[in-house]
């Protein structure tokens, strides 16, 4: 029966069967400590929009979440598909520019596209790698992703009293004075607690960093759980804001101790409620764009594969330019090549000469477009000649730009 609307009933009024169904059942919220609670109570008997309100005590559900059951399914009134509104680039760790697996031993190694390890003390042992999913076996049902990001401490570091996987978010404007949700999927080898942090970086030239501007507690368990903060970051009002700015999230990692843990699924919104996961932008092609205007690697992926062309300056000296996908945030400043000079090469008329020194970026004949570099060779380039640069010995060889914040 559809639902008869809004009355208001006297005090010892009887109803009927059909004004209990039409005034009450159908339009009723229905209030469940967790999913699996609301399966165990309604079972089959499910209707086409009923509404329930799950408490969540069960971190695998979103807290506090309104859903409307929509025939084949229960739907979250909040879920949120719009590109934009998760703040985090690559949170579904789908990107890896630089690899696939990292032996860190510096703080501030950045592994997954958009995510830097950063630590005080020493390293210790500690290998950060992407972990593929078995088909079906995604945190969150509904989603199903390729890859997680693992943190495994083999040998404990020491000295340390902060540890943390991050990712910085252009402008320090962002949320600032805002009410936001902080969430991510995570499990353990062993249980721990630590803390989800945030910093307010203003910039060359701005107000002082304020570190740990807001702070809050978590115990990681050993399966796939969500979980979830509400914060407040605190206003900018009376800072002074410089160039290359930046709030930064930061998931707390267990210190001077060996750990295995995993993580899916971060996200960062305006507002109360932990929504649907999305990626930042909505689909693969541009959440890798999004990605590069912070850093690009070209890799050769043939042996004699092109990275650039240009032409001779001199003897020793080419001027290669590399057009960059997506216009990257600022002129990058550095240069990232694999192995030895031997495994680059310029190709000049019919002769292939190995290149013998580091390469260098031309500041001056490079922008947030792309970049000229000076791949150099030990002599024989004839000057104004056409050339290009291309993978000598290794089709792995690549040449990497970064414009991280």
């Amino acid at each position: 029966m559809a639902g008869l609307g809004y009355k208001s009933f006297t005090s010892g009024a009887v109803l009927t069967a059909s004004q209990v169904q039409g005034y009450l059942q159908d339009q009723s919220v229905m209030v469940f400590d967790t999913a699996a609670a609301r399966t165990t109570a309604l079972g089959a008997n499910v209707a086409t929009g009923m509404v329930s309100f799950l408490k969540a005590t069960d971190t695998n559900d979103k807290a506090n979440a309104v859903e409307i059951y929509d025939g084949s399914k229960w739907v979250s009134l909040y879920a949120n598909n719009s590109a934009g509104a998760n703040r985090l680039l690559n949170g579904d760790f789908g990107i890896w520019q630089r690899g696939t697996s990292f032996s860190v031993t510096a703080t501030g190694t950045y592994t997954a596209d958009r995510w830097n390890n950063v630590f005080d003390g020493t390293a210790g042992t500690k290998t950060i790698s992407q972990q593929t999913f078995t088909p079906g076996a995604a945190p969150v049902t509904g989603y199903e992703s390729a890859y997680f990001l693992r943190v495994n401490q083999t040998v404990a570091g020491t000295g340390q009293t902060a540890h943390g996987l991050t990712q910085r978010v252009e402008d320090v404007r962002s949320f600032a004075g805002q009410t936001v949700t902080f969430s991510f999927w995570a499990k353990a080898a062993s249980s721990f607690t630590r803390q989800i942090s945030f910093t307010q970086a203003f910039g060359t030239g701005g107000s002082a960093t304020l570190a740990d501007v807001v702070t809050s507690s978590f115990t990681v368990g050993t399966s796939w759980a969500r979980y979830s903060f509400t914060v407040t970051i605190p206003s900018v009002a009376g800072k002074t804001i410089g160039t290359d700015s930046f709030l930064e999230a930061v998931i707390g990692l267990p210190l001077n101790s060996t750990f295995t843990f995993d993580v899916w699924g971060a996200q960062l919104e305006a507002g109360t409620i932990a929504t649907d996961f999305n990626t930042a932008t909505g689909n693969p092609a541009s959440e890798l764009a999004a990605c590069q205007r912070y850093y690009f690697r070209k890799v050769a992926e043939t042996t004699g594969g092109t990275f650039g062309n240009g032409s001779v300056n001199s003897a020793t000296t080419p001027a290669i330019f590399i057009p960059f996908p997506a216009k990257m945030r600022i002129t990058p400043t550095a240069l990232e090549y694999t192995g030895t000079a031997s495994n680059y090469a310029i190709r000049a008329g019919a002769s292939t000469t190995a290149c013998s020194g580091t390469p260098a970026i031309d500041a001056t004949g490079s922008n947030s477009y792309g970049a000229t570099i000076y791949p150099y060779v030990a002599s024989g380039l004839t000057v104004g000649q056409g050339c290009w640069m291309v993978a000598n010995t290794s089709a792995t060889a690549y040449i990497g730009f970064s414009a991280e914040l």
